[in-house]
């Protein structure tokens, strides 16, 4: 039995992926700085036979993400799967003419620096099974910069640059990194964009391996901030 790890577990994307990946036989390891939320989310989880753990980590923290994820490889067996979305924080979002160079560091660090240090947590696993699949989740400002949030446009395409490289560099290796765009909000309604059709979508690109950048949905012809 192997790992599915999401780091940024929450109540509505992550636990859906999780449940997904859980249904499919993969153990599942839960990453986020609430102690409280991961034990509602394994709780959760629990009620339909899925075994998951939580493990606290920041990651703003190299330190503890790298431990979370080898505490988890260590409890749960081997991670196969590494899913990379935590939720930006609200200060990241900030127009581009408001935006300092002090004001970038922390959505860098998010974006990242958190994705390398995950992935190099979690590549010496996955080389040992002799397969793994990267998992990055992004708005669409990751492939369409928008001035109004210049902190995530910025970070998101500096983390698309390197999962990129990565789809390139460990495909040889049977690793898989892909990047699923989710251009809108994510809502239980949604057709294209619940948690539901997302978190499938995501086992979906696991299975199949067929490329590397996904879309929930077609992006917007216009852009917030500028007219159509």
């Amino acid at each position: 039995m192997t790992t599915f790890a999401l780091v940024g577990a929450g109540p509505g994307l992550g636990l859906a992926t999780a449940r997904r990946f859980g249904a499919a036989g993969h153990t599942v390891a839960l990453i986020s700085r609430n102690a409280e939320k991961l034990d509602g989310l394994t709780a959760d989880l629990a009620r339909d036979d899925i075994q998951a753990r939580g493990f606290t980590a920041d990651v703003l923290d190299i330190e503890s993400l790298t431990a979370a994820l080898y505490a988890a490889a260590e409890a749960l067996g081997p991670i196969e799967i590494l899913q990379y979305s935590p939720v930006p924080r609200a200060d990241f979002m900030k127009p581009v003419l408001d935006t300092s160079a002090d004001d970038l560091d922390a959505p860098l660090a998010f974006s990242v620096k958190g994705p390398v240090t995950a992935v190099n947590a979690v590549l010496p696993g996955m080389r040992a099974l002799g397969r793994g699949t990267l998992l990055f989740v992004n708005g669409g400002s990751a492939v369409r910069p928008n001035p109004n949030v210049a902190g995530t446009s910025i970070a998101f395409a500096a983390e698309s640059a390197y999962a990129r490289t990565l789809h390139h560099a460990l495909a040889p290796e049977n690793i898989h990194a892909a990047q699923l765009i989710i251009p809108g909000a994510i809502r239980p309604d949604a057709e294209h964009s619940s948690p539901d059709v997302l978190a499938q979508r995501l086992y979906d690109i696991h299975q199949q391996r067929d490329g590397f950048r996904h879309y929930s949905e077609p992006l917007p012809d216009w852009l917030p901030g500028r007219h159509p």
